[in-house]
């Protein structure tokens, strides 16, 4: 289908008229949940990855910036060939076809957390001052996103409805997580750096993509991202060894590391329970709004994220107990559903 695609003809002229590429082949190498697209270019025994960011809907010019930041700290992010911002158009190294998430579903883990933990030190190390430079992760956009939770998930998925005191408790627990989330020490944030948008490559591993909504904001939020995944999960004992681990390496570089391993675990859990509770909005709204059904069979990974992390803090207790009253026992046949 995409063949007769007009944003792929124009592709294919960029490629060939304007950058004078041999180009014998344009396949689609994977899409995202935005409006972007990436196909993979094949030109001799050359390939590249395209980038098409539509004008309108993506804009290319934040991708550009926030990847010659994350370059400057040694983060192996895709080389840009060619730029042609107008039309939302990049050519971009090809890193490969291996993500993160398929070697660690085999069992491969040790080494591949190892390169990402040490990439995101650095990232919140070597990039403290680089951080100055983008946007904040503030109270309107913590709030902004905490939102879409009650709207897709609750009552658009499963239709709950909810009365006063639930917005209420709703309410109350937001505010909580938004002024824990502030209190904790900024630094650079990539905002997707998990096993999807990790590459496997053989120099200077891994790849890093779809950094383009980078933000400075809390230290623990990138962490859960990476170790709370939304799309593999490992055991609670396993995740605070690792978290642990990674607290003495940025202690190490002189990063912010927190008074105690207590505390650091505290952060890295709390803003993971905004992070899921966003993203449990954002998987029903990619759903609804955007017709991708890929993201559904992610969402009880996300919720059990949720539910552990409430039921280990005396002040999201409320809402664990909201969680297991009201919300537990819809997902199974909400998803069921969908799925139908």
């Amino acid at each position: 289908m995409y063949e007769t695609d007009a944003r792929v003809a124009l592709i294919r002229e960029w490629l060939t008229r304007d950058l004078r590429l041999p180009v014998a082949r344009l396949e689609p190498a994977s899409s995202d949940a935005s409006f972007r697209r990436y196909f993979r270019a094949f030109a001799d025994e050359v390939t590249y990855v395209v980038m098409d960011a539509p004008p309108g809907k993506e804009d290319v010019r934040p991708y550009l910036r926030v990847s010659g930041l994350l370059a400057s700290v040694g983060a192996h992010v895709p080389r840009v060939h060619e730029t042609d911002a107008e039309r939302g158009l990049l050519l971009l190294e090809d890193l490969g076809t291996t993500q993160y998430l398929e070697r660690l579903q085999a069992g491969d883990s040790g080494r591949l957390y190892a390169d990402a933990l040490t990439t995101l030190v650095n990232m919140q190390v070597r990039g403290a001052a680089l951080s100055l430079e983008l946007p904040p992760y503030d109270e309107p956009a913590l709030a902004r996103e905490l939102a879409l939770m009650p709207e897709w998930f609750l009552r658009r998925h499963l239709r709950l409805t909810l009365d006063a005191a639930d917005e209420e408790l709703l309410a109350a627990s937001f505010a909580f997580l938004i002024r824990e989330a502030l209190a904790q020490p900024a630094v650079f944030v990539h905002r997707d750096y998990h096993s999807r948008n990790l590459m496997v490559v053989a120099a200077r591993n891994p790849g890093v993509l779809d950094f383009q909504d980078a933000v400075r904001g809390p230290v623990g939020y990138d962490l859960v991202s990476l170790l709370k995944d939304c799309y593999i999960g490992w055991p609670r004992e396993r995740v605070v060894q690792w978290v642990a681990g990674y607290r003495a390496q940025l202690s190490a570089q002189g990063g912010p590391a927190a008074g105690s391993e207590t505390e650091f675990l505290r952060w890295f859990d709390l803003v993971g329970v905004q992070r899921h509770l966003k993203v449990l909005g954002i998987f029903c709204r990619l759903w609804y709004r955007d017709g991708k059904l890929g993201y559904l069979p992610d969402l009880p990974r996300t919720f059990d994220y949720v539910r552990d992390a409430c039921a280990r803090y005396a002040e999201l207790a409320p809402l664990a107990r909201f969680l297991t009253a009201r919300v537990a026992a819809a997902l199974a046949p909400a998803n069921a559903r969908e799925r139908a």
